[in-house]
């Protein structure tokens, strides 16, 4: 099959389309022919050689897709040949084929082409698990939701607003992106470049106001997280877009007001893990997806040999949601 492959893995890298070998579905996998992919921030960091893939992982770059399922195991119960599926990946969703376990695959909504059903499954479920397994966001809570133009961002205002009825802030820098994110259900949208998101919370919601955070950038955002938390708040990072290292830290707030502080990554989670992640989100939100009340919201679509573009685009932040490939 034809897949894209990194070349000279670091700061200098590139992608060339070549020919490697077909993956064979094990007894309980399914074997899809992809129609399309979406890009993920771990596609960039993977091919400068900062986030390699989990052990028995593929080596190509590509954390979700959708397509038709070419074939099945002999154990595989759920699929058949013909069958639209989407999901989520370790690795290999920038070429032709993959395998995924039969459990890990979702059934494609007839009213969804395969262009969304792509743009689902890496930012909707880390969104899904970062407010509801590790969050533990409840029903009119408040929620922080950081880099709310991103994938995940989008997904997450969306989940919140929907299952959980929340109040939501959302932070981003540019003004189409606070556009988008009060469309889609933010009660509040500021822009950290020219406003201090803590100041404009406290004014506009109150002191200790926010349950549940859920944060990408890291260094620039810790202190006023800690200003605006409420007793027993949740903060859950997702990455550390703005770096990791902290001045003056203080612990006194986590104490004082009994903070849970935690972080997560979804690619290295054990398949059990996402399986079960998976089904928990399919028998919430699938529903709502067929009802058009959820949608991911797709910056651009690309061909697959104009994936350098797509990657560039990603890189100098100007996606507003998902960018998707197609063409394979």
């Amino acid at each position: 099959m034809k897949a894209i492959q990194v070349q000279n893995l670091g700061k200098r890298s590139s992608l060339t389309i070549g020919e490697v070998q077909t993956p064979k579905p094990s007894s309980s996998e399914i074997l899809v022919q992809i129609k399309a992919t979406a890009l993920n921030r771990a596609d960039l960091l993977q091919r400068t050689g900062n986030y390699p893939p989990p052990e028995g992982a593929s080596e190509i770059l590509g954390l979700e897709m959708s397509g038709v399922v070419e074939q099945v195991g002999d154990k595989v119960t759920k699929w058949q040949p013909g069958d639209r599926v989407f999901g989520l990946l370790a690795g290999g969703g920038y070429a032709e084929y993959c395998t995924i376990h039969e459990d890990m695959a979702m059934e494609i909504p007839e009213n969804l082409s395969f262009e969304k059903a792509a743009a689902i499954p890496e930012t909707f479920l880390t969104a899904f698990q970062a407010l509801d397994w590790l969050g533990k966001l409840q029903e009119k809570e408040t929620v922080l939701i950081h880099a709310a133009g991103s994938g995940v961002g989008t997904s997450a205002i969306q989940l919140a607003h929907h299952l959980f009825d929340a109040q939501i802030i959302a932070t981003a820098g540019k003004q189409h992106k606070l556009d988008t994110a009060k469309e889609l259900g933010a009660d509040f949208a500021y822009n950290y470049k020219e406003q201090n998101y803590a100041k404009e919370i406290i004014n506009d919601i109150g002191k200790d106001s926010v349950d549940v955070i859920v944060d990408f950038i890291g260094k620039p955002y810790w202190h006023k997280n800690m200003d605006v938390l409420a007793m027993d708040g949740r903060v859950v990072y997702l990455s550390f877009l703005g770096g990791h290292k902290i001045e003056e830290l203080s612990l006194v707030p986590i104490l004082r007001k009994r903070l849970t502080v935690m972080g997560s990554t979804l690619r290295n989670r054990s398949e059990d893990y996402k399986i079960r992640l998976t089904q928990a989100f399919a028998s919430k939100t699938l529903t709502l997806f067929k009802d058009k009340t959820l949608e991911p919201v797709i910056d651009s679509t690309y061909d697959w040999t104009e994936t350098e573009a797509a990657h560039q685009r990603m890189q100098n932040n100007k996606n507003t949601g998902k960018i998707v490939l197609t063409g394979m």
